[in-house]
C-alpha cells in the first residue's frame, strides 16, 4: 500500500472516530442541566440543602463546592469538555480532560454518557468505553467503569447506584437502579435492581440494615 493510501485510509478512520464521538456526545445533557443537577446531588450527599431556589442559588453553591470539594471542579471542566464536543470545538476539549485529571484525577472518556446529577466526592475514578451512567449515582474514590479486553462496550450504571472505593465494574453488563457494589468488589456480570454485591468476582448478598436505610433515604 502507497504512503497515500495509508494517510487517506488513517484520515478516514479519524474522521469516523470523530463523528461517533460527536453523536454521542450529543446524547449526553446539556451544561447548565448537568451541572445544576450535579450541584443539587452533591449538596444532598453532603448532607447540606439542596432544594435550590433559582439560578443564583445554583451558581453560588456551585461555585462553593468548586472551591471545596475535592473533585467537583474536575467534574465541572468534564461537563464543559462535553458541552464543547458537542459544538465541534477543537482542541479545548482535549486540554479540559488534562485539568480534570490534573484536579482530582477524574477521567472521563469520550464514548462516556453520563446523565445529570452525579456525585462524586473525592476523585480518583476512572469511567471509559461506551459506557452509561444514570442520575443520582455516587461514584467513591479509586474506582473504574471500563472494559474487558476486545470490546469497547463499557457498563451501563442505572439509576440511584451506588460504586463502592476501590470497586471494578468491567463490560457490557448492567448494573439495576438502585444497586450497591461494595469496597473492591469486582464485578463482571449484571446486577439486578436494588442488589448489593460484594467480593471477586462480585456476587449478591442480602442487604444489612445500614444498606436498607441509606437505600431509603435516597
Amino acid at each position: 500500500m502507497g504512503l497515500m493510501q495509508t494517510v487517506r485510509r488513517n484520515l478516514g478512520e479519524v474522521r469516523a472516530r470523530r463523528r461517533q464521538s460527536m453523536e454521542l456526545a450529543a446524547r449526553n445533557p446539556g451544561f447548565v442541566e448537568a451541572v445544576a443537577a450535579d450541584v443539587a446531588v452533591t449538596c444532598k450527599y453532603r448532607g447540606e440543602r439542596f432544594e435550590l431556589t433559582d439560578k443564583w442559588d445554583v451558581l453560588i453553591n456551585g461555585v462553593r463546592l468548586a472551591w471545596t470539594s475535592d473533585a467537583f471542579l474536575a467534574q465541572v471542566v468534564y461537563r464543559g469538555r462535553v458541552a464543547m464536543r458537542r459544538r465541534g470545538v477543537p482542541l479545548l476539549p482535549a486540554v479540559a480532560h488534562r485539568v480534570s485529571m490534573v484536579l482530582a484525577d477524574v477521567v472521563i472518556g469520550d464514548p462516556v454518557i453520563m446523565k445529570p446529577g452525579v456525585y462524586i466526592p473525592h476523585g480518583q475514578v476512572v469511567v471509559d468505553g461506551i459506557s452509561q451512567v444514570g442520575s443520582d449515582v455516587i461514584l467513591f474514590p479509586w474506582i473504574t467503569i471500563g472494559l474487558r479486553a476486545g470490546n469497547f462496550h463499557g457498563p451501563t450504571v442505572g439509576d440511584g447506584v451506588e460504586v463502592g472505593t476501590g470497586s471494578r465494574v468491567l463490560g457490557p453488563l448492567t448494573l439495576g437502579n438502585g444497586s450497591y457494589v461494595g469496597a473492591n468488589a469486582v464485578v463482571i456480570s449484571d446486577v439486578p435492581a436494588d442488589a448489593v454485591v460484594v467480593g471477586v468476582p462480585a456476587s449478591p448478598i442480602d442487604r444489612t440494615p445500614a444498606v436498607a436505610a441509606a437505600g431509603q433515604n435516597r
